[in-house]
């Protein structure tokens, strides 16, 4: 049977050998009375990696930032948000749902946000008005392309807030992938924001479970609503184990994945009909337009599927392809031969 190929995310990472030995003798106890061992020294660990107090391990990302939105906010505020963020495209409605806000859209530059254009959003005092009292980033931005904000611009941002009086929280998905673009600790990142929620399970490898950090006062009102969610799992430290292995051993791999997603980018731009826009390949996220070829994205990654090759429309003329640990330079070449042929 042919090797499957699955560029459709990071997500499709299966844990590593080690991880599965980890999670096999992990000590565990009830998270929620706190005595899991590997959940809290898990915890410890993704404090300490991006420089925040505490940290708190949840089911997913999404979750994280839900619950980081409640934990920032009172009903009827107004959240300032880049307008094809993944809290607002992406996550059910849960803005509305979950913390009654109303969520201000802002079209960034793939994806990204500038301080002026925040700047000029910001409500004056007025009853007829919300009350502005957080911004969420995200970084790396995901239907931006797997852009990287400047660090210049996180702290003009960051500047911003606090002379507004406003929180920030980070959608931090992928900010390893972020640090590895730009080269630095990610705590270069994180020290501009006052939470951050951050994935374990895309490109980091562990099978389940995403980090949100902050103070320890912020992270007490996160835990108490994430037990509200059912994010309680007790005896969760099974899975913890997996994400201890991948902060301390999957992060410095992250540059292979970079790597690999350039090199599909610029082969994918040379094919005739295929258009990358090529500023935006900065990690390992790869969208590519094919309106100028004679198939629509649909029927092209159908194509891609009859060759087990899986990739996803984003619409109908674009193609999202995401490189990671489970996809070599021989993938990405037997990718770009068959686009090619066809």
């Amino acid at each position: 049977m042919k090797r499957l190929i699955d560029l459709r995310s990071d997500t499709v990472t299966k844990p590593t050998q080690e991880m599965i030995d980890a999670m096999m003798t992990a000590e565990v106890g009830d998270d929620v009375y706190g005595e899991d061992p590997t959940i809290n020294a898990l915890e410890k660990l993704a404090a300490e990696k991006v420089g925040m107090e505490a940290a708190l391990f949840v089911p997913s990302g999404t979750m994280g930032n839900q619950i980081a939105v409640m934990a920032h906010t009172e009903r009827g505020d107004e959240v300032i948000m880049e307008s094809e963020s993944h809290v607002y495209y992406y996550e059910v409605g849960g803005l509305a749902v979950m913390s009654g806000v109303q969520p201000y859209l802002i079209p960034g530059e793939n994806g990204i946000l500038n301080v002026e254009r925040i700047a000029k959003s910001l409500r004056v005092k007025n009853i007829h008005f919300p009350r502005t009292s957080l911004i969420c980033l995200e970084n790396t931005h995901n239907r931006g392309g797997g852009t990287v904000y400047p660090l210049g611009s996180m702290k003009e941002i960051h500047d911003l807030a606090k002379e507004r009086g406003l929180q920030i929280h980070l959608d931090g998905a992928r900010v390893f992938n972020a640090a590895t673009a730009l080269k630095v600790d990610v705590k270069e990142i994180t020290q501009y924001v006052d939470s951050v929620m951050f994935c374990l399970s895309k490109g980091l490898c562990a099978p389940v479970g995403s980090m949100v950090a902050g103070t320890n006062e912020w992270v007490d009102k996160a835990r108490k609503w994430r037990k509200m969610l059912g994010g309680g799992m007790r005896q969760a430290g099974i899975i913890a184990a997996a994400g201890i292995v991948a902060l301390e051993k999957m992060v410095s791999r992250l540059e292979e994945d970079h790597q690999n997603a350039r090199v599909l980018a610029e082969g994918l731009d040379s094919i005739s009909g295929v258009r990358v826009k090529m500023e935006t390949v900065q990690s390992n996220i790869v969208a590519f337009d094919v309106k100028e070829t004679s198939y629509s994205a649909p029927e092209l990654c159908g194509k891609l599927k009859e060759a087990s090759i899986l990739a996803n429309p984003i619409d109908a003329t674009r193609i999202r392809m995401v490189t990671h640990h489970g996809i070599s330079r021989e993938d990405i070449h037997e990718t770009l031969a068959f686009i090619n042929r066809v």
